[in-house]
């Protein structure tokens, strides 16, 4: 099946990206980015040398996705959202030695103009709200706004708002799935 590459791509000689990919006007793969199946790169994104990327991931217009991080499957970016890989950069003095590994796990949402600071983790199915700036870990399932972000409710697979506390003993069933949470302490985790 191959890759769909807009002519105004950029796509370096050594990029690998799995069947079915749609690389937009305007990106740019760089040469050791490596791309499961299925993928979307929207305009002006840029994915640079040293980037994992799963299967099905969106990213939307105008994310650059920078060397040290990782996206598993399943893992939506959102319009102009951003990465960064240095926690204390200075254009005059170079700190590539010095890239902290970022890490967003199967099938996280990562909404419009929200920032990861590196170093950080997304959780599994966690869901990052517009605008909001992640500074550490965040955990599966966990919804969190806000700058700092801050965990504020738990989602579901599906991507839908659970009836839970921020923390505590409950469960909880998927409105649209009807698959049932259990949360213990500050973790949710799927029963089904």
């Amino acid at each position: 099946m191959g890759a769909s590459i807009h002519p105004s791509a950029i796509v370096d000689a050594g990029a690998q990206l799995g069947d079915g990919c749609r690389v937009w006007h305007f990106a740019h793969i760089s040469a050791g980015a490596r791309i499961g199946p299925g993928c979307s790169f929207g305009q002006g994104v840029y994915v640079g040398n040293d980037v994992q990327i799963g299967a099905n991931v969106k990213v939307q217009n105008n994310v650059s996705v920078y060397d040290a991080v990782t996206l598993e499957d399943d893992v939506f970016c959102g319009p102009s959202m951003v990465f960064t890989n240095v926690h204390n950069p200075r254009a005059a003095v170079l700190r590539k030695a010095e890239y902290r590994r970022t890490l967003v796990r199967r099938g996280a949402t990562l909404g419009a103009n929200c920032t990861i600071v590196c170093g950080s983790t997304v959780g599994e199915y966690a869901f990052v709200g517009a605008g909001a700036v992640v500074s550490r870990d965040v955990p599966a399932f966990a919804l969190v706004l806000g700058v700092p972000a801050r965990r504020v409710g738990w989602m579901s697979r599906h991507g839908q708002r659970l009836a839970l506390p921020a923390s505590g003993q409950a469960e909880a069933v998927c409105p649209a799935t009807a698959e049932r949470y259990r949360l213990s302490g500050d973790r949710l985790s799927l029963l089904d």
